[in-house]
């Protein structure tokens, strides 16, 4: 049920596409719940829970999934989650709320970051723009169309993210750890147009 009404977009005639897709909240493969999302964050800790919160590295469920996100994008890398809807569930906070309160793990809000997936998604998604300003194609089957580019990003994203902490629980806990990966994912790429860029013609 909660999957049908994921889907179902109350569209007024001043939203953007931005906040259509902002109210929408993201699938994720359940199997990634207890080997990525519960290691790292908060995810389903309650109020009465807190005490089995302390240690971990992230805070809100949105934070792997996001990080997850990334490290698909930056491999240039999708993976389509499971037909199965029982494999699936929805993250629980729609996008237009992500990272809009400060931490209680001390770190700033950043609504910002929100629009650089959009616009990410935008970039990446193949869409026909003019039989959108037509009215050929509807806002919610594009708006579809970006959550489908997001969660397979970050389907790919989780996966690297459970083999890591597969081969060292620890990996994570590093303060470096996430900006390691995504500078490893960036050099890989370059070196990848470079050996591309130099290939004869």
């Amino acid at each position: 049920m909660s999957d049908i009404l994921n889907n179902i977009d109350y569209i007024d005639k001043d939203d953007r596409i931005i906040d259509v897709w902002g109210r929408r909240n993201p699938k994720f493969e359940k199997h990634y719940e207890q080997s990525v999302l519960r290691v790292l964050s908060d995810y389903g800790i309650g109020a009465s829970e807190n005490t089995d919160a302390k240690g971990k590295v992230l805070g809100a469920g949105y934070e792997p999934y996001i990080i997850a996100f990334f490290i698909g994008l930056y491999s240039d890398k999708k993976l389509p989650l499971s037909d199965d809807s029982d494999s699936t569930k929805v993250l629980g906070q729609p996008i237009d709320k992500w990272g809009n309160l400060d931490s209680k793990k001390f770190r700033k809000a950043y609504p910002k970051l929100r629009e650089y997936i959009f616009m990410a998604l935008v970039a990446k998604t193949p869409i026909d723009w003019i039989s959108l300003d037509k009215g050929e194609i509807k806002v919610s089957e594009v708006v579809t169309k970006l959550v489908k580019t997001m969660e397979e990003y970050a389907n790919y994203g989780f996966s690297v993210m459970e083999d890591k902490l597969a081969n060292d629980k620890g990996y994570f806990f590093s303060k470096r750890a996430f900006l390691d990966i995504i500078m490893e994912l960036t050099d890989k790429r370059e070196l990848e147009l470079e050996d591309i860029e130099a290939e004869p013609l």
